[in-house]
């Protein structure tokens, strides 16, 4: 899939060291969002959109891009020329414009600090990321969306390759510890994350009942 046309917003930090970036998708017709963790002047780029080069410069290096899944590649090509950056994705994903410069697995630490978790749904090789720092936190790629004022909630079934194995990778998250969720789709939720996916999980439940 070709990168989103335009350029992302920077709307500034989520947690002290993670900032975040949003723009309306062309390519979804909808909202899509993107990370960067910071350390020490290095910069990690979590499924990264096309963003202004002065917001990035401004915030250190970059050092490494992430990929949580295949359909996120998004920018990461044309940062890996450009910056001269490896681009580590899960093994065993499949159909990448171009191949990754390292592969990764289940509880592998990543740059940033970043330990990845196997929450496959949507796909097979599909992963989340963990941060632990600042109260912990958690971007959950597309297993939730966040949308303003539609609230937490799963992509349709449709869209998803195993639905029910989805509700199971949100439930293994609970067993992390963390307060902040960041979706790559929708707002991230800076505290009580946990409590709201509890919630989630239990009207998604309900409303499978009815």
């Amino acid at each position: 899939m070709p990168e989103p046309k335009g350029t992302a917003k920077l709307i500034g930090v989520v947690v002290p060291r993670v900032y975040r970036w949003t723009m309306h998708d062309d390519r979804i017709d909808s909202q899509s969002d993107s990370y960067a963790v910071v350390d020490d002047g290095h910069i990690v780029l979590i499924d990264p959109l096309p963003m202004a080069i002065q917001d990035l410069t401004k915030l250190g290096t970059v050092q490494a891009i992430v990929l949580t899944a295949s359909c996120h590649e998004r920018s990461a090509w044309r940062y890996r020329r450009e910056f001269k950056v490896p681009v580590h994705a899960p093994a065993g994903a499949v159909d990448f414009e171009e191949d990754p410069d390292f592969w990764y697995d289940q509880g592998d630490h990543l740059a940033g600090n970043l330990i990845a978790i196997h929450t496959p749904g949507p796909t097979e090789a599909y992963y989340s990321f963990f941060l632990e720092r600042d109260g912990g936190v958690v971007f959950c790629a597309d297993l939730l969306t966040n949308y303003a004022g539609e609230g937490l909630r799963f992509v349709a079934d449709e869209y998803q390759d195993d639905p029910p194995r989805i509700r199971e990778s949100v439930r293994h998250l609970l067993s992390l510890s963390f307060r902040t969720l960041c979706p790559d789709h929708g707002d991230p939720i800076t505290s009580g994350a946990k409590e709201t996916i509890s919630e989630t999980l239990a009207r998604d439940a309900q409303h499978k009942k009815t």
